[in-house]
């Protein structure tokens, strides 16, 4: 009786060693993740979120979602991701609108990755606006840019490919 309830306890800690990670990692893709500053609920879920190191890697393969920045046109100007579009400020009516304008002509299972870059991404009055405004177009394959800082010291600085208008 003793050694058949050892047994049963491993086999159920084997099973739960298999099935608690993938049921967390379910979890947490689908949440919506609260801001780090807990003022505000982002929109996206883990899995819509890329790393700067990642789309630069993909930009370096050739690959080229459709990148728009909703930021601050003199940001923009001074440096931006290679083969990104500027729409405007999302925060703003007419930004807002300029992106919905330039999105009626978009595939929506296109890719879109969206990034502002002005201030820290938890702070952003930009990138959020921008990113509820596509989803409700219905758009599938959206992602938002992590910029923990801004796009000068996440991206820019870090040697990723960029360009200037200026």
């Amino acid at each position: 009786m003793y050694s058949q309830r050892i047994v049963q306890r491993r086999s159920m800690t084997r099973i739960l060693g298999v099935v608690a990670p993938v049921l967390l990692v379910g979890v947490l893709d689908g949440a919506r993740l609260p801001a780090r500053d807990g003022g505000q609920t982002n929109p996206w879920s883990m899995s819509e979120v890329i790393q700067p190191a990642d789309l630069a890697r993909e930009l370096g393969k050739g690959l080229k979602p459709q990148i728009v920045c909703v930021g601050v046109e003199a940001l923009y100007r001074d440096a931006h991701i290679s083969g990104s579009a500027y729409l405007g400020p999302a925060s703003k009516p007419e930004g807002l609108e300029e992106l919905k304008k330039w999105a009626k002509g978009i595939p929506r299972g296109q890719r879109i990755v969206l990034y502002c870059g002005c201030c820290p991404m938890d702070k952003c009055p930009n990138i959020r606006p921008a990113f509820q405004a596509l989803k409700e177009m219905g758009f599938t394959h959206l992602q938002v840019l992590s910029i923990p800082q801004d796009l000068g010291r996440d991206w820019v600085s870090k040697g990723f490919p960029i360009e200037k208008d200026n």
